[in-house]
């Protein structure tokens, strides 16, 4: 910790608002800081929480916020906290600083950080980055949206290793100071649009937080073939971090490219060819994306060729994201769970040659379905919808399948698509939808899906 941060910290009151791991994570960080910490959440914390937080001597509150809250120097919010929720109105009011957990966690962290985002593609890119790196030798943490907070593991960083972070929109949005020495952005899709007004430029703009600080001696990577994108990054590229774009239908100065379906790598004028797709061990043309992006972030850190060739071979996936998971009667099921929007269903019929049975539905984050019109008419043989977005669904893309019928739940949508399904056919659940309702995560409803699916 720089002497910098230790007078930013210590004995200064904060309030962590949500209990959830990312709060946990920032809780005990800044309590092992100096920090006087009090956490507030708008739901019931669990007992073990309670434990440990009573262990490590830190305030706390449940099922409701109270005016202790405000009682702070500063709050660190967890990214399930909108900025609509009434404690963050009047956090606002009362003109206390808000920070985000990836704020919080970057003010201590002494090795270089690898920040990826994007509405879709983050967590498997992050993954397979930090697969890289590992393979290089280099000690790596890969924390962030996916698994492990960044707080939870930022103090054993050490100045010669890499954090991989993945980062969403929501975590970005109260960064302040947050500076990767390398940002990729994969994409930007509509996505949480109801924490945005509806606006994909406000959503866009979050997502751009993660570069506003960057200087001319860090790297930007991102999608020259998404306009939107692409658009918004030659303006960052003005302004301070070196631009690396990625692309599968034109060559590039600088960057990567795919060159008749050759992966092709331009670092500093020094142009590379990497490897064959068919030689990259995830499918789909979404995860030549994916692929590229993640061999230049590498290659622009000084991973060499052979190790980033042989790592984009070998790497397994992630799960909840194109997940094979059984074949039954020759049926294969494959577990799409992490497709939370339509852009990321979009890349998953695209993935599949075979007739699809597919499982779709959840809450509705304000999706355009008709987008997957196309897609769904000829790749899609039978739609079975759940949750509360099913009659969107059905009214939307029911009438360009074969059949198309509504579940209670995901048990009943699995003994539909076993009955409609013949040999040869997959399986696919891919929702476009958030899992609340009736799961408390994706990964909830993947691993449920898993288990149906197991005991068939």
């Amino acid at each position: 910790m720089s002497e910098q941060t230790r007078t930013h910290i210590a004995d200064r009151k904060v309030t962590v608002l949500g209990a959830a791991r990312s709060g946990m994570a920032a809780a005990e960080l800044l309590s092992r800081s100096g920090a006087s910490v009090f956490v507030s959440d708008a739901v019931k914390i669990d007992i073990a929480k309670q434990s440990r937080l009573d262990a490590l001597g830190i305030g706390w509150e449940d099922c409701g916020h109270s005016e202790k809250v405000y009682d702070a120097d500063f709050i660190v919010v967890s990214p399930g906290v909108p900025d609509s929720a009434p404690v963050m109105q009047e956090a606002f009011h009362k003109a206390l600083p808000v920070y985000s957990e990836i704020e919080l966690a970057s003010w201590f962290c002494r090795g270089r950080i690898l920040a990826i985002s994007g509405s879709n593609g983050k967590t498997t890119t992050t993954e397979l980055t930090g697969h890289i790196f590992r393979e290089s030798g280099c000690r790596t943490w890969v924390c962030g949206n996916v698994g492990v907070p960044f707080s939870g593991v930022v103090s054993d960083v050490l100045e010669r290793d890499v954090v991989v972070l993945e980062v969403s929109s929501f975590q970005l949005d109260h960064t302040k100071e947050f500076r990767p020495d390398v940002a990729v952005l994969l994409n930007i899709t509509p996505d949480h649009l109801d924490r945005y007004e509806g606006d994909i430029n406000l959503y866009a703009q979050s997502k751009l937080r993660m570069c506003r600080q960057q200087s001319e001696s860090d790297v930007l990577v991102y999608n020259a073939d998404d306009e939107r994108l692409a658009r918004f990054a030659k303006g960052l590229e003005n302004q301070g971090p070196k631009g690396y774009p990625i692309s599968i239908s034109q060559p590039m100065d600088q960057g990567g490219f795919l060159e008749n379906e050759e992966l092709v790598l331009n670092i500093n004028n020094k142009k590379e060819t990497l490897m064959h797709v068919d030689e990259l061990a995830l499918r789909g043309r979404h995860n030549v994306y994916n692929s590229l992006a993640a061999a230049v972030a590498a290659r622009v850190m000084e991973v060499r060729s052979d190790v980033v060739r042989e790592s984009l071979r070998t790497f397994e996936g992630v799960p909840h994201r194109l997940e094979p998971v059984r074949e039954v009667e020759g049926v294969r099921y494959v577990n799409d769970s992490k497709a939370t929007n339509v852009n990321a269903v979009w890349y998953a019929l695209e993935s599949f040659k075979e007739p699809i049975i597919w499982i779709a539905g959840g809450r509705d984050k304000g999706n355009d379905y008709a987008a997957l019109q196309p897609l769904v008419q000829n790749r899609v043989r039978s739609m079975i919808t759940i949750g509360e977005a099913s009659q969107a669904l059905q009214t939307e893309l029911g009438h360009h399948v074969d059949d198309s019928v509504r579940a209670e739940d995901l048990e009943e949508a699995i003994k539909l698509a076993q009955l409609l399904a013949r040999p040869g056919d997959i399986v696919l659940l891919s929702p476009a939808c958030a899992s609340f309702g009736q799961f408390d995560s994706y990964e909830h409803r993947g691993d449920v899906f898993r288990q149906l699916v197991s005991n068939l």
